[in-house]
């Protein structure tokens, strides 16, 4: 059975609520209920109260950009998995390059970038904690530039899947989503080959059949993050083993975004 195509807008830390509920109504006028297309919007925390009302009554799903993994406490400005279900969240990235302080285009300085601590460690807590609480997890891996120039890509996303997935059982995994994201393409306007995108998310699969199991490895979606566009979707998303796509600045703009869900 072939597996349903997602197309996840990030919207980054953009949008007031406002702005955002906007977008999502001239969005859900263009995009309807399809079986074989599923429509996640992220918007930042503040948003999502809001753009939960707008969501619940069109077809579009809700999603979150990061979590916390414990449910309360002493943890100065984050957000548990467990208030994300309270807003009836369906989808949550972990693991996004730029929460791991790894950036594809730098708009801060880069001594300020230690901010952002994110470990495999941490996300392999979250993705656990977002299971628990049934907020299905888009799991974030890619490699920068400099570890694609010393010929450490597969290495890079192999390890990061491990440590993601420890001890996750392949029985939670049915409905999983995976984004590969190569660093050096986020926010730069440059996208990696499509065959080599294709190569890549066939290695997440690969390695899924090898350390989870067959099952759950066809069943998950893999995305293609990293500049993707109205332009270059029809392509990125005919290959065989990207599932969809994971959307930041053309999430913002109502029309590339509706084409890039038309193209899926």
């Amino acid at each position: 059975m072939p597996r349903t195509k997602l197309i996840a807008g990030n919207w980054k830390m953009n949008l007031t609520s406002a702005e955002g509920g906007a977008l999502v109504e001239s969005i859900s006028t263009h995009v309807e209920a399809n079986p074989n297309v599923d429509v996640v919007v992220c918007p930042p925390f503040l948003s999502i109260p809001r753009i939960r009302e707008h969501t619940k009554m069109s077809s579009i799903h809700l999603g979150a950009q990061n979590c916390f993994w414990v449910d309360s406490g002493a943890f100065t400005g984050q957000i548990s998995a467990k208030m994300l279900s309270e807003f009836c969240v369906d989808y949550c990235i972990v693991g996004h390059s730029e929460t791991r302080g790894r950036f594809g285009k730098l708009d801060i300085p880069e001594s300020t970038t230690g901010l952002f601590a994110e470990t495999d460690q941490t996300v392999n807590l979250k993705i656990k904690s977002l299971l628990y609480y049934g907020i299905t997890p888009i799991l974030c891996v890619g490699e920068t530039l400099a570890e694609r120039e010393a010929g450490l890509t597969d290495k890079t996303i192999e390890m990061q899947l491990k440590g993601a997935l420890e001890d996750v059982d392949p029985a939670e995994m049915y409905q999983f989503v995976i984004a590969y994201e190569p660093v050096w393409a986020i926010g730069t306007g440059k996208v990696c080959d499509t065959a080599e995108a294709e190569r890549i998310c066939g290695l997440v699969r690969h390695w899924l059949t090898a350390n989870k199991d067959s099952d759950a490895a066809e069943n998950v979606r893999v995305l293609y993050g990293g500049s993707m566009n109205a332009k270059n979707a029809a392509e990125l998303l005919s290959q065989p083993n990207i599932d969809g796509g994971l959307v930041g600045g053309a999430s913002l703009k109502a029309g590339d975004f509706v084409e890039i869900v038309s193209q899926a």
